[in-house]
């Protein structure tokens, strides 16, 4: 029976409940295997407001030599994943940062995780009562009772087919945006005002891959001499950033040059210079074809060494 009722739910649904149970496992490691704590943001949020969530080491903001930043990049992945697609194929250790923050943790790093993708959370639509035309009507109460009576029982078998046919349907949802974190650059730049620009670190290290690369640019931009001043080098892994749509001015562009490197998906050699259009950081090869998590975890121990 439960093999049955397996294969009727919607390829789509099925995905999405693989994704939620995913997601919750990873956490769960974070505050289990790597000892991170969850702490909610906004950090003045009020009690009903929406609520997002990073990770961090306990030493994160008092560790006074050196702090880790990890940045996911775009779509369904959370907080501690790189991709979902190898975490399903391969394993944890392909498609999740735990790798790197257990080595991180283990060369005397203090560790924040970005969350950057939660940026909303999901309520259902309130029902607009609409008021009945006949409640404003001449008509007798004994008939207007009765029209009322037909109309709830038509709207019952109407709702209960509508429940039948389509069971997404049988709540509208609404998103409400988190404040301050409503889009992963946000995210980036709120992260880095109440927690790295507080952190004792005398030196901030980056890790980011695909659009995360494009957050840290952006958090380059409004926090130019701020970043200049704790950051270290950031390790970039198929960056999707772009200097000339980002607007990122000439002392940012210099400064990555020298603080900046971006792994790229690559059939050459691991670290073999690679041709690139934008004047920025140098792009290496990540010494794979398509960029996997695996390559990723290799640069990332040259990165620590």
């Amino acid at each position: 029976m439960n093999r049955l009722l397996i294969f009727l739910i919607p390829w789509k649904d099925l995905n999405m409940l693989l994704m939620k149970i995913i997601t919750k496992y990873v956490y769960e490691l974070l505050e289990k295997d790597c000892n991170l704590k969850k702490v909610s943001i906004p950090v003045d949020a009020t009690e009903s407001e929406p609520k997002s969530f990073i990770f961090m080491s306990e030493d994160a903001l008092t560790n006074p030599q050196k702090l880790m930043v990890l940045i996911h990049g775009s779509g369904v992945v959370r907080a501690g994943q790189w991709a979902r697609r190898l975490i399903i194929n391969e394993d944890l250790d392909s498609g999740t940062q735990i790798p790197f923050i257990k080595r991180a943790v283990a060369e005397g790093y203090g560790v924040i995780v970005l969350n950057p993708n939660e940026n909303y959370i999901e309520v259902e639509k309130p029902k607009i009562h609409v008021q009945s035309s006949s409640d404003s009507s001449d008509e007798p109460a004994e008939k207007r009772e009765r029209k009322d009576k037909v109309s709830k029982e038509t709207k019952k078998r109407r709702d209960f087919y509508e429940k039948y046919r389509n069971p997404q349907r049988e709540k509208e949802m609404m998103q409400l945006y988190i404040r301050e974190n409503g889009s992963p650059e946000e995210h980036a730049i709120y992260v880095w005002d109440h927690f790295i620009a507080q952190a004792a670190a005398e030196n901030v290290f980056f890790v980011a891959h695909s659009y995360g690369g494009l957050a840290f640019v952006e958090l380059m931009i409004q926090r130019e001499a701020d970043v200049k001043n704790k950051v270290t080098a950031v390790a970039l892994t198929d960056s999707v950033h772009n200097v000339w749509h980002q607007e990122a001015g000439k002392t940012i562009r210099e400064w990555m040059r020298e603080n900046c490197c971006n792994w790229v998906s690559s059939s050459e050699p691991l670290d073999t210079s690679v041709e690139s259009m934008l004047p920025d950081c140098p792009r290496v090869s990540a010494g794979f074809s398509c960029c996997q998590m695996q390559s990723h975890e290799d640069l990332l121990l040259c990165f620590l060494l």
